[in-house]
């Protein structure tokens, strides 16, 4: 399992009910096709924010009641009419979007917070909304799931966003910790390395425990959908904290036993 908030969009699970796959899947579609304007090819930095200031632009023709004039925008459009969806988290989403074209090191943990809000928070929001249940708590608690979810997703990626110029670990920690970008180059997974990682495994762990009752607050499909999401974010943590922070050697992810307890874990939480 690749803990990434995309990916833990419940596009194809037997969990969420047939009346709302098209919808999810649209909403999909759009997240995925601008994270990939932004991240994938070989693109210049100038054509990958136009192709998103694009996306922009069809939303606000959305919201004029104008067709989003191409299929995929006009698949958005009737699921944001048919179920009364807000548009803020897309354009937050675009927003995160625009800013790792540009931005690509974090001097606080408060400033990587805001980068989640943008790029993961939406997510739950969306599916809270389609759901019929966006209440203040649940959407507090979302937020957690959501955000730890990210954070997850950079320490398990670290290797693979160094290749890309990027570094998702606030740089006030490794300032703290004593760890260099050239440790990271390096791949050095020594006792700086490795008390910076369990620091961060902890803080993303509280986060995501923060969040977590929502999983048992929420009613029918979503719920049990949610408690497979938890667990697996906590699964993927303990596999980080087993290798003592080396994500360099190979990239955390679950296998066929860690699903065996990530599904224990959900039906007894």
């Amino acid at each position: 399992m690749a803990v990434d908030h995309y990916e833990n969009f419940p596009v194809a699970s037997l969990l969420l009910p047939a009346r709302l796959r098209p919808a999810v899947t649209a909403i999909y579609a759009f997240a995925r096709s601008a994270d990939d304007l932004a991240d994938e090819g070989d693109a210049p930095d100038r054509e990958r924010l136009a192709a998103l200031q694009d996306y922009e632009t069809r939303l606000d023709l959305i919201e004029a009641g104008a067709p989003g004039g191409t299929p995929m925008f006009d698949r958005l459009q009737h699921t944001l009419r048919a179920h009364r969806l807000p548009l803020q988290p897309l354009r937050d989403l675009l927003s995160a979007f625009k800013q790792d074209v540009v931005t690509t090191r974090y001097a606080r943990y408060d400033d990587l917070l805001d980068y989640c809000r943008r790029s993961a928070n939406p997510v739950g929001a969306l599916m809270l909304h389609l759901y019929e249940t966006p209440t203040e708590r649940n959407l507090r608690d979302s937020d957690a799931i959501c955000s730890a979810l990210q954070l997850i997703n950079f320490w398990q990626d670290i290797a693979i966003d160094w290749q890309k110029g990027r570094i998702y670990l606030p740089l006030e920690d490794l300032q703290r910790f004593g760890v260099s970008e050239d440790d990271i180059a390096r791949g050095d997974g020594g006792d700086n390395w490795k008390r910076l990682m369990q620091f961060e495994v902890e803080r993303a762990r509280a986060l995501m425990l923060s969040g977590a009752p929502l999983a048992k607050r929420l009613p029918g499909r979503i719920g049990w959908e949610l408690r497979l999401v938890v667990q697996g974010g906590l699964r993927i943590l303990a596999r980080i904290e087993a290798a003592q922070g080396d994500v360099f050697r190979r990239r955390p992810k679950l296998g066929r036993a860690d699903w065996l307890v990530v599904l224990w874990r959900a039906l007894t939480m």
